[in-house]
């Protein structure tokens, strides 16, 4: 029988800690693969990047793609890229939150607002969203009405703003100005736990903007 198609989207959750300000905390990552059957980019290697490689299989890894800078988004991010022979993309205002990471590595490229990158047929609109850190950057896929938010939004509300370098005015302005404008039936696919839409998510959220936080 011939194989099943690729799916456009496949979510691998990897667990590993979290780590800040002096703290660590047990955590379930989604590392989002986003491609066809030839080539895909991966959104945020979390801890462990032999698992991340085996769910790529053949695939040509076009790039590692970090939502921002958080230990528990970017730990596998250089060897998974080095594996696979793959540059690094991360938004410059978490410059200084990846160097607490990789003090030796540099990221190959800035991801930057309004750039697009491409894999498996899949364009991938760089959103820069701070507020849970300086650098935060969502991906909005059209073509897959989806948009993949990292700790930008969850179900529920959005990220954490209580630890260095975060900050709850900025990302509900982020929310506000570059998640909430996208459909109601787009797909917000998160860093950690369950998936939900912008439709689901935007009463809750519009109250805090009316508000005023």
């Amino acid at each position: 029988m011939p194989e099943a198609p690729v799916q456009p989207v496949h979510r691998l959750v990897t667990s590993g800690v979290f780590a800040l300000d002096g703290g660590e905390w047990p955590v379930d990552n989604n590392v989002w693969i986003v491609g066809d059957d030839r080539s895909a980019v991966v959104i945020d290697a979390a801890h462990d990047h032999e698992e991340i490689a085996r769910a790529l299989g053949d695939r040509e890894l076009m790039a590692v793609v970090c939502t921002h800078a958080h230990n528990d988004h970017v730990n596998a991010a250089v060897e998974l890229a080095d594996l696979c022979d793959a540059p690094i993309l991360l938004h410059p205002d978490d410059g200084v939150l990846w160097h607490r990471v990789h003090p030796g590595r540099e990221p190959d490229a800035p991801l930057l607002q309004g750039e697009v990158l491409q894999a498996g047929g899949v364009d991938l609109e760089v959103l820069h969203t701070p507020g849970h850190t300086p650098g935060g950057v969502c991906l909005y896929a059209p073509s897959l009405a989806a948009v993949f938010t990292g700790d930008t939004l969850f179900q529920g509300g959005p990220g954490a703003t209580g630890r260095s370098f975060s900050d709850f005015p900025t990302i509900i302005d982020s929310i506000r100005d570059r998640l909430l404008v996208l459909p109601p039936e787009t797909a917000v696919h998160t860093g950690h736990g369950p998936s939900t839409t912008i439709g689901e998510e935007a009463p809750h959220l519009q109250e805090w903007i009316d508000r005023g936080y």
